[in-house]
């Protein structure tokens, strides 16, 4: 008997989805490092992407790395956060890779190298606009490239990157591309020699693969939300893809409560139990769902989708989620199950959720 709510993924589709991309990124030479931290780092899910095509992990926890490497997973872990100085130790012992932008860390990086005799590869990231991590100043850029080449000898530079569109939402676009690529060039010119990744950014910059227009010389991304669920590229950038199945992963929760209620609260409105007074529409009376599924599990019932289409998500509390289904043709019971698509940030919450079981159909 299933337990409720959890994840189902369907590990047919998923595979599909992963592999269609990964052909795309190859036929355009553009290697892709898998990014886990979406799933909580789920082993099953990281040979997928690996047997898909992915050339290498990564994470921006060194936890899911770690784990990685115990399991002896054989390809190159990649850190895709900037490393805490406090995690530089565990960052040699268990990562290939790291994206950096701070002097400091880097040199921190080389200390804990020597201490273990060990090398490791960076790739400094450069700001082009988003304003996350990013180096800014050219000048800065040249000095971290020297020291790197001529001082912090356990490190090996392997490239160059950004990032795009997570915080600041600035696009991906073909000058921006440019823009990194005559960066990399003048660092190639430093050091005398190619560097093996100039890598342009993530899902964001699928478009430009899938449209043709990814310069030559981007030759890697870091893809994690398209390999798993692929929402944002039909919502965000306006890019359906026939080839890909839309039900790689859903969450599925139980009704706990059926009623007929009114719609809009009656009493002293306050706040609701995170500090927030919602806006709340006056419908009348209203056949109404409670399923046992909240704010614990999904973050936010605004990136979650019924099935149903008669299906309308009214809110949620820590462990509720009210739905209206006057309108369902479904004859719903106490008891039942519904089923919910997932935006990214509803994905990322329910796979940390340790309760949370994850079923493969």
């Amino acid at each position: 008997m299933n337990s409720y709510p959890h994840i189902s993924i369907n590990k047919k589709h998923l595979s599909h989805n992963m592999h269609e991309i990964l052909t795309r990124c190859t036929r355009s030479h553009v290697k892709v490092t898998g990014i886990i931290k979406g799933c909580n780092g789920h082993e099953e899910i990281a040979k997928l992407m690996l047997e898909s095509g992915c050339e290498s992990l990564g994470s921006s926890r060194i936890t899911h790395l770690k784990a990685l490497k115990r399991a002896a997973f054989e390809c190159d872990t990649w850190l895709v956060r900037t490393p805490m100085i406090s995690e530089v130790n565990e960052l040699v012992k268990y990562v290939d890779v790291s994206l950096n932008s701070e002097e400091s860390v880097l040199e921190a990086i080389h200390t804990a190298c020597k201490m273990h005799k060990k090398n490791h590869q960076v790739v400094l990231m450069i700001e082009m606009g988003d304003l996350r991590e990013g180096i800014f100043d050219q000048v800065k850029l040249e000095e971290m490239v020297d020291k790197i080449e001529s001082q912090w000898t356990t490190l090996q530079l392997i490239g160059v990157g950004t990032n795009l569109g997570c915080y600041g939402s600035i696009r991906p676009t073909v000058e921006k591309m440019h823009a990194l690529i005559e960066i990399a060039e003048k660092v190639e010119r430093q050091i005398g020699r190619k560097l093996k990744y100039i890598s342009g950014s993530a899902t964001s910059s699928l478009p430009l693969i899938f449209k043709d227009t990814m310069p030559e010389r981007i030759n890697h991304l870091r893809l994690g939300e398209s390999l798993l669920i692929n929402k944002d590229l039909p919502l965000y950038h306006n890019m359906k893809l026939d080839t890909l199945y839309e039900d790689t992963m859903r969450i599925k929760a139980e009704i706990i409560e059926i009623k007929e209620k009114p719609t809009y609260p009656y009493g002293v409105i306050s706040v609701d139990a995170f500090g927030n007074t919602p806006v709340y529409e006056d419908r009348g009376i209203r056949k109404r769902a409670i399923l046992a599924l909240g704010r614990q599990d999904i973050s936010d019932h605004e990136k979650l989708m019924p099935m149903d289409p008669e299906v309308f998500i009214y809110g949620s509390s820590s462990d509720h989620l009210i739905v209206d289904i006057t309108d369902s043709k479904e004859p719903y019971q106490v008891g039942d199950v519904m089923s919910f698509d997932m935006f990214y940030q509803a994905m990322l919450q329910a796979f940390l959720n340790q309760e949370m079981p994850i079923l493969f159909e």
